[in-house]
C-alpha cells in the first residue's frame, strides 16, 4: 500500500513539475527586426529590474521596438527599451528609457563580443518573456538585410497568402 502511495505521489509530482518548468508567457514582441534583419543566431538572457518596473512589465507597458543591445566595460546592456512608469508606485520612478543590464553567462558575452567586432552584426532584442515568474529577453545576432532582399520577402508572403487562400476550405 505504501508503495502504491509513493508511485502514486512520485508520478503526480513529475507530470506538475514538468509543467511548470516549460510554461512562457509572452510580454512583447519586435516585428519589425524580423522584417529588417537576418538572423543568425539567438540567446536567452535575463534582465535587471526594479519592482516597480517589473508591475508595469506584467500590466504590458513594455516597448522593445527602437532597443538594441550593446558591450560596455565586458558587460551586455539592453539600450532604448522603453518601460511605462507604474502609476502606483509610491516614490522613486526609474527613468522609463535608462539602460538595463543583461544576464549572460561570460563566454556568451565573449562569443557576442568577437562577432560583433569581427563580422560588424547587431545585437536586437527580439522578444521578451516570462518563463517561471522571471522576465527574459531573446536577443538575436542579426545582419541589416537590403532593399532587395526586404521586396523578395514581402513577395514570398504575398505568394504564400494568395496559396492558403485557394487552399482553404469553403
Amino acid at each position: 500500500m505504501q508503495l502504491v502511495k509513493s508511485l502514486v505521489y512520485f508520478l503526480v509530482y513529475k507530470t506538475m513539475s514538468k509543467k511548470k518548468s516549460g510554461t512562457t508567457a509572452h510580454i512583447a514582441n519586435n516585428k519589425k527586426a524580423y522584417f529588417n534583419y537576418t538572423i543568425l543566431s539567438t540567446y536567452e538572457a535575463g534582465i535587471v529590474l526594479s519592482g516597480c518596473e517589473v508591475k508595469s512589465i506584467r500590466n504590458g507597458h513594455m516597448s522593445i521596438k527602437e532597443s538594441y543591445a550593446t558591450v560596455i566595460q565586458n558587460e551586455l546592456w539592453l539600450v532604448g527599451c522603453h518601460i511605462k512608469p507604474y502609476e502606483h508606485a509610491s516614490h522613486h520612478q526609474p527613468d522609463p528609457l535608462r539602460d538595463r543590464k543583461l544576464l549572460l553567462h561570460r563566454h556568451q558575452i565573449n562569443q557576442i563580443m568577437a562577432k560583433v567586432a569581427q563580422k560588424r552584426l547587431t545585437v536586437v532584442p527580439l522578444r521578451v518573456y516570462w518563463v517561471r515568474q522571471r522576465v527574459k529577453i531573446e536577443l538575436g545576432l542579426v545582419q541589416s538585410k537590403k532593399l532587395f532582399d526586404k521586396r523578395d520577402d514581402l513577395k514570398q508572403k504575398a505568394v504564400n497568402r494568395d496559396l492558403e487562400r485557394e487552399h482553404k476550405p469553403r
